[in-house]
C-alpha cells in the first residue's frame, strides 16, 4: 500500500493564507558604505551597536530613513574577502586586536585625532581616500572616537564618498 502524500484542502476554519514572503533585495555594492566591525564576540557585543548607530547617522545625513540606506555594518572577514567592497568608502570601528581592518589600517592611515592611551580616529583629514578607522581602549572610548569622527570629519567623508 502506497502512503498518501496528498495534502488535505484547508477547511473553512483553517485561518488566513500566509502572506507571501518577498525575496531578499540584492545589495548594490556600488552604493554601499561599509561600516566594518570585527568578527569576535566582543566586537559583536561592544562595537556592532556603535557601528549601527554610525550607520544610521550616515544614512540620515544621506537622506535615508531608518536602516535602509547606503551605510551597512559588516564584519572584517566579509569586507577583507570582497575586492569590490574594499574599493568603497569605509569606516572601521573597533580596536586593532578585535578588528582585522583596524589592524591593517594602523600603520597605513594617518592619525587625525588622538587622546593618548584612550582613543584614535585615523583618517586623511582631506579625505583624498575615504577610509576611516575609529577605536578606543573600550566600548565607551570607541563610541567617543565615532562621535569625534561624526562631529569633525563626517561631512568631508560623505563628500569624498560621493565622488
Amino acid at each position: 500500500m502506497d502512503a498518501d502524500t496528498s495534502r488535505p484542502e484547508p477547511g473553512p476554519d483553517a485561518g488566513p493564507e500566509p502572506a507571501p514572503i518577498p525575496g531578499d533585495a540584492p545589495v548594490d555594492i556600488q552604493r554601499v558604505i561599509p561600516i566594518v566591525v570585527g568578527a569576535t564576540l566582543e566586537s559583536e557585543t561592544h562595537d556592532r551597536p556603535i557601528a549601527r548607530r554610525l550607520a544610521l547617522t550616515i544614512n540620515r545625513a544621506l537622506g535615508f530613513e531608518g536602516e535602509d540606506g547606503a551605510a551597512l555594518v559588516c564584519t572584517d572577514l566579509w569586507y577583507l574577502n570582497d575586492a569590490a567592497l574594499r574599493a568603497r568608502p569605509t569606516v572601521s570601528v573597533g580596536r586593532p586586536d578585535r578588528n582585522a581592518l583596524s589592524a591593517y589600517l594602523g600603520d597605513k592611515t594617518p592619525s587625525a585625532f588622538v587622546v593618548d592611551d584612550v582613543l584614535m580616529v585615523q583618517a586623511d583629514p582631506e579625505m583624498s581616500e575615504a577610509v576611516v578607522c575609529c577605536w578606543g581602549v573600550d566600548a565607551r572610548a570607541t563610541g567617543w572616537a565615532v562621535d569625534v569622527f561624526v562631529e569633525r570629519y563626517l561631512d568631508a567623508f560623505i563628500g569624498a564618498a560621493g565622488r
